[in-house]
């Protein structure tokens, strides 16, 4: 196999061709390596490359050499977000602030080393996991335009082929969110699916690991790889790891597709609307079910989950505020950590009140359908730099709009993953997403490949 071809294969191939010595993963490796070299001063996907990159790779090319195969990873690049600890590369979680923060890796990092993964670097991401721009990240389909956040680093390093497949974390979109805009697959698993230990924290009770794809099937191996009861994470649940490849061609029949009219397809960009409403055609085309439900009650999550993460956020951060190191964090991340202190008991109980109230609300949906199909996101990618947006005939910020579809899913913890579904007049991405019931990955797996299958996308690169 050639390193060209192999860079646009899926990773299962890519694994049995160095498997078999038909792809050396030091050549593959370095084409990777290269390619951030010529490209990544454009995108400013990578804030840190591994020294020991090569290195790692010429271990696991003797290794194949001699028949010892470490896992379904052996030899694969894989790109790590910056807020993941890693015990041989430094860990900023995007902040500038002069905070140490350990080494001691977690579970998803140490499943993906044993697995034969090679570390190519951390990723960029927006300061401890807020915003959704990932400044100065740019989008790989249109360099004025932000990739997404807070995983923006990992969504440019799928999009732009600088790695295999990549890590993000997701409280309340930021795995889909860019996925969405950069054009790759991106899914958050269950919560409590992938253990969270080693992983900075944002909000203890919403924060989700899980990995930016090219594909569904790369989507699928790197959660069944990372899934599992990890014992260092208290919210992690005690759960076998998942077995999702027999979902990726399960087919459409008898799958009950939901789709909710309200909250998810209200004020979007028209062009967003007509290629998820062709998708959704398609799906029932090929034989699923489509049903038509309303969920009201979805109208007040905005300031739920905003309750929940501006307490939690500036809970962590609580002894940084009092020893002054917030002034050096990025000004709208401060605004929010500080804006965090002024969410009352009273507020933060409310809104865990009406997450239990939308968990229950959602589980005779659950018994009617299998998955919840819509837009990932309103829009496509805005421009660097812009604050408002207007859909709908109404102006609002970015940051309101942006997780509007995303958010939901985090409150109530369900899998949820998106995928490209067409392009915008202006050729930017457009995201489909996809959530099903608790520890339901299958389902939702099942859903997406067969969107993959019937939608024509390409990468840019």
């Amino acid at each position: 196999m050639r390193v060209e071809d192999a860079m646009h294969q899926p990773i299962r191939e890519v694994a049995e061709a160095i498997r078999t010595g038909a792809l050396s993963p030091v050549e593959l490796t370095t084409a990777y390596l290269d390619r951030i070299a010529q490209k990544d001063k454009d995108l400013h996907a990578f804030v840190h490359i591994a020294s020991d990159a090569l290195d790692q790779a010429k271990l696991l090319e003797a290794a194949a050499r001699e028949g010892r195969i470490a896992g379904p990873l052996h030899g694969i690049p894989l790109a790590i977000k910056d807020n993941y600890l890693t015990a041989d590369m430094p860990t900023r979680a995007g902040t500038e602030a002069t905070i140490e923060f350990a080494n001691a890796e977690g579970a998803a990092v140490r499943k993906l080393r044993e697995a034969g993964a090679i570390l190519l670097g951390k990723t960029r991401m927006h300061e401890f996991a807020w915003g959704m721009e990932t400044p100065p990240a740019r989008n790989p389909f249109d360099t004025d335009r932000v990739p997404g956040g807070s995983s923006g680093g990992s969504g440019i390093a799928v999009a732009a082929g600088f790695a295999m497949a990549a890590l993000g974390s997701d409280t309340g979109g930021s795995i889909r969110i860019p996925a969405s805009l950069c054009g790759t697959v991106g899914i958050k698993p269950t919560f409590g699916r992938i253990g969270r230990s080693g992983i900075v924290p944002h909000s203890w009770s919403l924060d989700h690991a899980g990995p930016l794809t090219r594909t569904v099937a790369d989507a699928a191996l790197l959660v069944d790889i990372m899934s599992g009861y990890d014992p260092a994470d208290a919210g992690s649940a005690n759960e076998p790891p998942t077995d999702l490849r027999p979902a990726l061609t399960a087919g459409a029949s008898g799958l009950r597709v939901g789709v909710c009219r309200n909250h998810f397809f209200e004020a979007l960009d028209d062009e967003v609307a007509a290629s998820v409403e062709a998708t959704i055609s398609s799906l029932a085309a090929q034989g699923a079910e489509v049903v038509e439900f309303e969920v009201p009650e979805l109208a007040y999550g905005l300031g739920a989950i905003f309750a929940i993460e501006l307490a939690s956020s500036t809970s962590y951060h609580l002894h940084h505020l009092m020893a002054g190191r917030t002034s050096a964090y990025q000004q709208d991340v401060r605004l929010l950590v500080e804006m965090g202190r002024l969410v009352t008991a009273s507020d933060y109980l409310q809104a865990e009140r009406y997450r239990t109230m939308l968990a229950e609300n959602f589980l005779p949906v659950f018994a009617d359908v299998d998955v919840v199909v819509g837009p990932t996101m309103p829009l496509t990618a805005w421009r660097s730099g812009q604050r408002e947006i207007e859909l709908g005939g109404k102006r609002e910020s970015v940051l309101e709009t942006s997780w509007r579809f995303t958010y939901p899913w985090n409150l109530l913890g369900l899998p949820a993953i998106s995928l490209p579904c067409g392009y915008d007049r202006n050729g930017l991405p457009i995201g489909f997403q996809i959530a099903g019931a608790a520890f339901d990955e299958a389902s939702v797996i099942r859903t997406a490949a067969i969107v993959e299958r019937t939608v024509k996308t390409h990468h840019c690169f």
